[in-house]
């Protein structure tokens, strides 16, 4: 049996917005149709279709099949968003091999440029400067300073003191 592809993180509900059931969604994709009526997402082993999106003051504005009414809106509030991979997705990797992903980064391990085990990644946290690897510990790692990545690992080079706080 083939192997079900890997799912991407796509974005996360920030808020209700109104009171039909509308949720507002940071995305942290730039395709669109990951948000367009008829597309499935997945929070953790829930999923829902969208049946109306609409781009509003930088996030994206969803209606979610099943969620009618604010007080079920609102219980989303910090879900992740993912979906299984889009054609083209594949290709995208293949432009850019210096890509990171938010799927590859969360689990992996995180160490120094001389091999030390700082943690594991446990999220990814958008910044308007860089996005910042969390680590386990809490600690925060801006993503300019990852010089390499892959199979399970990410190798940081941070200026001396950022991980003294």
């Amino acid at each position: 049996m083939a192997e079900a592809p890997e799912r991407r993180e796509v974005g996360r509900i920030v808020k209700a917005h109104g009171i039909k059931g509308e949720v507002s969604v940071d995305p942290i994709t730039h395709r669109a149709e990951r948000f367009a009526a008829g597309a499935v997402l997945h929070a953790g082993e829930r999923s829902f279709v969208v049946t109306a999106g609409r781009q509003h003051q930088g996030r994206w504005l969803l209606a979610l099949d099943g969620v009618d009414d604010r007080t079920t809106a609102e219980r989303l509030r910090g879900t992740v968003l993912s979906a299984d991979p889009l054609a083209g997705d594949d290709d995208a990797d293949e432009l850019d091999d210096d890509a990171i992903w938010v799927h590859e980064l969360v689990g992996a391990e995180v160490l120094d440029t001389a091999g030390v085990r700082l943690g594991r990644c446990a999220a990814v946290v958008e910044n308007p400067a860089s996005d910042l690897i969390e680590l386990e510990s809490g600690a925060l790692i801006p993503l300019v300073f990852a010089v390499e990545h892959g199979g399970g690992r990410v190798v940081v080079d941070p200026p001396p003191g950022l991980l003294d706080l």
